[in-house]
């Protein structure tokens, strides 16, 4: 081939690669919302909670407080690479993206301040909660207050000042710090210092700690305003000029080279240590703005104005959990706790009994958690026939009671492994300290598999019984967390049967070995074969639609992202198969776009409890809807999960489970409380109650779950 010739080729390879790039582009840009916003979408859907009049006082105090947390995981963890991109790269769509992410963070904390000030702020002072300035307190409560600065508080204190004989000090990840500019007396010249607000104290002090009575008022005055009112006692002979609150967010999504370490638990020890310097990607600072402070701080941090944000009032919201905890009854959702989940509790004496009998699906916080999931693996610990238990774990509680039977069992000598997740995200540090503790026991700790988390919740039991070696399988689609099983809705299946349990056997294997097994018949396992299987299911229902037969998905995980899943979605809506989407957080799809999407409805539910269980149902053509195939496990549809996550998705066979589990999806699809709808341009339309009068889905839930628990126990007596 000639030079001449050869060139050409590459220019037409190239020119073919740029329109498909083009295509490409336009193609995402046409049919998919950006990833980011629809995340900050969610974040405004929480917001509204805390904005909502209707609810609870303190449980808005709390949704407000959820907010501000969830705001600062998504500039730790998203908004590196978007702010780099318009700072270093290009001119064009990049810039674009990051101006656009930023004026919807600022419309949502111009509206989370709108929110306390005008809202949350007035409505505590109604019920006589009053979080007080420092100029507010009597002169009884100043003097009581300054010397608990004086006994407590002041000796902690370390003024840090930035001269050439003092360099700029590290401040780390969302710490509170208080900006001073001093001016010795006589001199024009300002000094700037950094005093930190110490996490080791109270956020707010009461200032009447007696217990509260019937028409008391509780009144407080933070730590913030108790160090900033008393900053004399640090710099005596100095002319305090000026002060400013201010908090700082760094990006930890740091990239690590896996390659480079033979040791996985110091790469993550490493990785954490490196978090600590990550750039800073958000200042927050108090609406008392001093522009020469602002001036030195954005010099000293490296920012722009656009890393800027002013917050109202309080520089940080997390800090008014404090005042959600309040004990106060009537401020708050009426209590609600778990049933007993009494299929379970049929032999009380031998859980493994009833589950070899029927398989079991469990639904929290509806039932609890204790009685079904921990007594699963308590009562394998302590089982003289259980020979093994097998685990993964994500994330667990700091004082877990399943990670403790673990290392009961393994005293034993039982034969026990635990896959436990160190890069789970927050949980890395007490993942480690589990990791070493069950080590020390006895307990098999493998880390996974190289470049993949493992986000599967699975505990299997194998048990001797008679001849015969029996296994045992909990498939969860949330964290083996005591604490978090209060909060979030999840699903879990006890099952016996053996082809899943075989599977599941032959899955671990995988995870602490070299198995290489990629014909699940059962299981739908990522990255092996569970995107594969949930395409053949859509095109299944296409062909269905097409056919004449019933068709129909329905759809409930966390996020949904993943652009073949969706191009997919789009093909069977075009072929005129209905599908609901029960979507809590980001949707990229477009649903109700004539000629893509007008079969496609998105929903999204926010309430008192976290909606967190991934359900997944095909009509599969089946003339009752009921009996049409359902699956459930830990994966949502995001490219993280089908393609860089070990995942395990269970079917569900037993056919009142099925039964069950449409049922409970078809409350939620026909709930309009706490309800939010995705239209085709991105936006959600909250929904009211006008089309079926019905109260929250959960709450429909906590009844149904009342009521079973009554009847089975009048059965049962």
């Amino acid at each position: 081939m000639t030079t001449r010739n050869r060139r050409k080729k590459q220019q037409k390879k190239a020119s073919r690669k740029k329109a498909a790039a083009t295509s490409r582009n336009l193609y995402e840009n046409r049919y998919f919302f950006d990833r980011d916003m629809s995340l900050l979408n969610f974040n405004d859907r929480v917001l509204q909670q805390a904005q909502d009049e209707t609810k609870p006082l303190l449980e808005r105090v709390r949704f407000l407080s959820i907010f501000h947390s969830n705001i600062d995981e998504f500039f730790m963890k998203r908004i590196g690479m978007p702010r780099n991109s318009a700072l270093f790269g290009t001119k064009g769509h990049k810039q674009d993206r990051m101006t656009i992410i930023r004026k919807r963070a600022e419309e949502l904390f111009t509206a989370a301040n709108d929110c306390y000030l005008n809202s949350i702020r007035p409505g505590l002072d109604k019920e006589k909660i009053f979080l007080l300035k420092w100029q507010d307190l009597t002169k009884y409560e100043k003097e009581r207050m300054r010397e608990v600065f004086e006994k407590k508080i002041f000796p902690v204190l370390t003024p840090l000042a930035v001269d050439p004989a003092h360099p700029f000090p590290h401040i780390s990840n969302l710490s509170t710090s208080l900006a001073v500019a001093l001016r010795t007396p006589r001199h024009s010249e300002l000094s700037f210092l950094r005093v930190k607000i110490p996490k080791i104290f109270p956020a707010w002090f009461a200032l009447n700690p007696e217990k509260r009575k019937k028409e008391q008022e509780l009144r407080f005055v933070s730590l913030n305003e108790l160090i900033r009112y008393n900053l004399d006692r640090l710099f005596p002979e100095m002319k305090i000029v000026s002060t400013m609150l201010f908090r700082v967010t760094r990006n930890i999504d740091l990239e690590h080279e896996e390659d480079n370490y033979d040791d996985f638990v110091k790469m993550v020890e490493d990785e954490l240590k490196q978090r600590r310097f990550g750039e800073v990607v958000k200042l927050e600072v108090q609406s008392e703005v001093d522009d020469w402070l602002l001036e030195k701080l954005m010099g000293e941090l490296e920012l722009s104005r656009n890393d800027v944000y002013i917050i109202q009032d309080e520089v940080d919201y997390t800090n008014l959990n404090a005042i959600a905890n309040l004990n106060i009854p009537h401020l708050k959702y009426s209590n609600w706790s778990p049933v007993a989940p009494i299929s379970l509790l049929e032999d009380s004496a031998n859980i493994f009994n009833v589950i070899g009998q029927r398989d079991v699906l469990v639904h929290h916080p509806y039932e609890h958690f204790g009685e079904s999931v921990e007594r699963f693996i308590h009562s394998a610990a302590d089982d003289p026939n259980v020979r093994a238990i097998k685990m993964t774990l994500y994330r667990t509680h700091e004082k877990s009671s399943i990670v403790s039977s673990l290392i009961r069992a393994a005293e034993q000598e039982k034969e026990v492994v635990c896959l436990i997740e160190l890069k789970a995200r927050f949980d890395e540090e007490r993942n480690i300290n589990w990791a070493n503790r069950m080590e020390d026991a006895g307990v098999h700790v493998v880390y996974g598999i190289q470049g993949l988390k493992i986000h599967s919740k699975l505990a299997l039991v194998v048990r001797q019984e008679k001849d015969n070696v029996k296994s045992y399988l909990h498939v969860g689609t949330g964290n083996y967390h005591s604490q978090t099983a209060k909060m979030y809705t999840d699903m879990g299946l006890f099952t016996s049967h053996p082809e899943i349990v075989s599977e599941t056997v032959d899955l671990f294997n995988f995870l602490t070995g070299h198995s290489r097994k990629r014909d699940y018949k059962h299981l739908l396992v990522a990255p092996i074969n569970m995107k594969k299987r949930f395409l053949e299911l859509i095109h299944k229902e296409i062909l269905n639609q097409k056919s004449g037969k019933p068709a129909h998905i329905i759809v409930k995980c966390n996020g949904l992202e993943d652009s073949d899943m969706i191009r997919k979605l789009y093909e069977a809506s075009r072929a005129g198969v209905k599908i609901d989407l029960i979507i809590r957080g980001i949707c990229t799809l477009k649903p109700q776009v004539s000629g893509l999407s007008e079969n496609i409805r998105v929903i999204s539910v926010v309430d008192r409890f976290l909606e967190h269980s991934r359900v997944f149902y095909f009509r599969n053509a089946c003339e009752k809807p009921e009996e049409g195939l359902v699956f459930m496990g830990s994966a949502d549809w995001m490219y993280r999960n089908l393609e860089a996550r070990v995942e395990a998705i269970c079917p569900i066979y037993e056919s009142s489970l099925r039964s069950e589990v449409y049922n409970f999806l078809q409350i939620m699809l026909k709930n309009d409380w706490q309800t939010w709808e995705l239209n085709s341009d991105g936006s959600y339309k909250r929904l009211s109650n006008a089309s079926t009068g019905l109260e929250s889905s959960q709450n429909q839930l906590m009844g149904i779950m009342l009521s079973r628990e009554k009847s089975q126990r009048g059965a049962r007596h």
